[in-house]
């Protein structure tokens, strides 16, 4: 989930308020064959598009270290997801599909335009184009964008998905959803006065209301046709493809969707016959075989596994196939309040202290392919960024001495015994976890390593707190990419306290702060752009001081690029390569 912005600016202009809105070359030689002459060398699909091609036909194959979250649209919150979501789903807006810096604009893909203001931003309508049909050949209808936006408010039965519509639409009070609301008027909150016609009312307004409607939760959903929690069986497709086979938990398949008319979709070449994805494969074997090029795509994006890592950055010939993006994301850990002693700042400040971040660096990589050393929420390339350290030690290891002290001053100590959870699929988690259980046994505190899968860590485990709780999870490993690039769709949604749900799932799982929840609501409402910025570097701030999440490292990754393939780039929106413009050579 990382997002930029221009159109922001756009908008904010209309408005007067709103939202604020690594590299290397390429050879563009082109080859309708499949650009077999493009020259291999290392970043060269950054910011150019690598091996191009218009050639129709293929199958490419993408494998996943875990399950799928969700298949969806309604919940799924994955970056990869939102990515590949394209591929089966057009949400009102998207990011646009080219390479370089101009993937971080929004674009029309269902709707005609990007959203009309009015009210002062507390209003937003989308005309839809007409004529788009499902794979069953009925025509989208705004109805349908409506109650796709509004069965995702419902947490109980799709716990994953982002809350943003909750928290400004002008739902009646109390909605839950159109499955336990069911005839309960929302045209307070979404109104649909004709079959291409959506408008949005919100509580409040906000400038950058248009990345909402990128999101996945505006893909439509036929009514007649949804079945709930298992409508991520088989989801109608309104994109170029149609799901052909889902074997939940093991693969699924794509294939063309005959009613998807290409006149309609400027935005996809829809390229490929056929999308085949296997799940739940070893990460490392994963590596290896796209390495031998048995496999085209590691689907989630994050990069290679520590085990491969040497092997393909000590080999100038597996280099060159490869691209390192920097992303605004984090990978962290988050300190839950919760669980006792964590309950004492004290006990929290001592983790901040005692852990030591080289070891979060060396497990997702090293400065290359993992990222470099954090001491903030926010990413340097998040605006409103502010460079600052509270809990500063030598050399990034630690500083055991004045965790010691920290951990006096809550009562213990001698230490403590804890547990952390980590997704058992994800080799790098797995040595954050062994690190810091390393780190912090030097000043007494024991971790136990908790995995659990990858597709229910938090809607079953790290995200829902009654289990974190009675299992005494007192540190998770964590990540975070801003779901657009600024300090609100980067900070909103895991540090608001509000977003925190008892039955799981929640994106935000240890800052409980209602102060930190006022400051957002300040800075979302201040309509001038350098005090905005300036609020996110102080909320930033606060939550590092309450210490309820210990950053590790700003990512960075190292993508194999994929050796059967054409039109490769990776899409900055995405940080990882644009799944929508891939064919087969």
């Amino acid at each position: 989930m990382i997002r930029r912005n221009r159109v922001l600016a756009a908008a904010t202009a209309v408005l007067a308020l709103g939202l604020t809105g690594a590299c290397g070359g390429g050879d563009d030689s082109d080859s309708d064959s499949g650009g077999t002459s493009a020259k291999a060398e290392f970043n060269a699909a950054m910011t150019k598009v690598f091996n191009p091609s218009d050639k129709k036909g293929g199958t490419i194959k993408l494998a996943n270290s875990g399950d799928w979250d969700t298949l969806d649209p309604g919940e799924t919150y994955y970056g990869y997801s939102w990515n590949f979501l394209r591929l089966y789903g057009r949400a009102l807006l998207t990011f646009k599909v080219e390479p370089g810096k101009g993937s971080n604009d929004l674009t029309p893909d269902l709707a005609e335009g990007l959203g009309t203001p009015s009210e002062g931003g507390k209003t937003w309508t989308y005309k839809i184009k007409p004529g788009i049909k499902y794979e069953d050949g009925t025509v989208v209808k705004a109805a349908d964008v409506k109650y796709a936006v509004l069965r995702s408010v419902d947490k109980a039965t799709f716990p994953n998905g982002p809350a943003y519509f909750e928290q400004f639409l002008n739902l009646p009070k109390d909605y839950k959803g159109p499955y336990k609301s069911k005839g309960v008027n929302t045209d307070s909150a979404i109104t649909t006065p004709d079959d291409t016609t959506v408008v949005f009312h919100l509580k409040q307004a906000f400038g950058g209301f248009d990345y909402l409607a990128a999101l996945s939760q505006t893909v439509p959903v036929p009514e007649a046709k949804d079945t709930g929690a298992n409508y991520k069986q088989h989801v109608v497709s309104s994109g170029p493809y149609m799901f052909d086979t889902n074997n939940l938990g093991k693969d699924f398949s794509l294939k063309r969707n005959p009613n998807w008319d290409a006149a309609s979709d400027p935005i996809r070449k829809a390229l490929p016959d056929r999308y085949e994805v296997s799940l739940n494969v070893n990460a490392d074997d994963l590596d290896n075989r796209l390495l031998s090029g048995d496999l085209d795509i590691d689907v989630v994006g994050t990069g290679v596994q520590p085990a491969a890592l040497g092997r393909v950055v000590g080999d100038p010939a597996l280099k060159a196939n490869t691209d390192n993006p920097t992303l605004s994301r984090l990978w962290y850990t988050s300190i839950n309040g919760t669980v006792a002693p964590f309950d004492k700042i004290d006990c929290r400040k001592a983790v901040e202290y005692a852990a030591d971040k080289t070891g979060y660096q060396t497990a997702y990589g090293g400065p290359l392919a993992g990222g470099i050393l954090a001491s903030t929420l926010m990413p340097p390339q998040v605006p409103g960024y502010q460079k600052f350290d509270l809990y500063p030690s030598p050399d990034g290891k630690g500083d055991v001495e004045k965790a010691k002290a920290a951990l006096t001053a809550c009562g213990q100590p001698n230490g403590f015994a804890t547990n952390i959870a980590y997704r058992a699929e994800r080799p790098k988690e797995k040595a954050v976890a062994e690190s810091l259980q390393q780190s912090l046994a030097r000043v007494g505190i024991k971790l136990t390593l908790k995995p659990y899968p990858q597709g229910d860590y938090f809607s079953q485990y790290a995200g829902n707190p009654p289990y974190v709780k009675a299992n005494k999870i007192g540190l998770a490993t964590n990540g975070w990419g801003a779901d657009w690039n600024d300090g609100f769709g980067f900070l909103s949604q895991i540090v608001d306290s509000r977003v925190i749900r008892e039955t799981g799932g929640s994106s935000n799982t240890s800052v409980r702060d209602p102060e930190v929840d006022k400051m957002l609501d300040a800075a979302i409402s201040n309509t001038d752009a350098a005090a905005r910025e300036q609020a996110w570097g102080a909320i930033d701030k606060k939550v590092m001081e309450d210490a309820y999440i210990l950053p590790g490292i700003h990512a960075k990754s190292l993508l194999i690029r994929p050796k059967k393939l054409t039109n490769v780039f990776v899409s900055e929106a995405y940080a990882m390569y644009d799944y929508t413009a891939l064919g087969v050579a």
